[in-house]
């Protein structure tokens, strides 16, 4: 029970870290990685910003290695929490919302609707200023009524 509310905790906690990070860090200091990820077209297969991808995931690379070699200890389940993140955010930003894969195109939804208008909302803005909705998976309730 333990386990799974480490699990949980972390994977919920990590919407703080995102949004930390994408408001403070991707529009902020590493702005150079992520500015491709705001104009309208993709010239290429991968962005610059995909640099965050390797980022988030070598921490839960480490976790897991050192999780399992404790016996499958905490660390293996903060890792876990991290990948099934990181794993929900590659389906809503690249799959559902950029279409970068085109799996998921008509969906009715509510909820993955609201979540597309908002990020179209945080997109308006093609420079680092000026940004809302850094969050993935929680956003305003405003974006599920429009």
């Amino acid at each position: 029970m333990v386990s799974f509310l480490i699990f949980l905790g972390v994977f919920l906690f990590m919407e703080c870290v995102t949004w930390l990070t994408h408001k403070y860090v991707m529009h902020g200091f590493m702005w150079y990685f992520h500015a491709d990820h705001h104009q309208p077209k993709y010239e290429n297969t991968f962005e610059r910003n995909d640099i965050f991808f390797v980022i988030f995931a070598t921490p839960s690379i480490i976790l897991f290695y050192f999780g399992v070699e404790g016996g499958f200890n905490y660390l293996f389940f903060i890792a876990c929490g991290i990948t099934l993140y990181g794993a929900c955010y590659f389906l809503i930003h690249d799959v559902l919302i950029h279409q970068r894969f085109k799996w998921f195109k008509n969906t009715k939804n509510k909820y993955l609707i609201g979540l597309r208008k908002a990020h179209k909302i945080h997109h308006k803005h093609l420079e680092k200023e000026k940004g809302e909705c850094f969050g993935m998976l929680f956003v305003p309730f405003k974006y599920y009524k429009m």
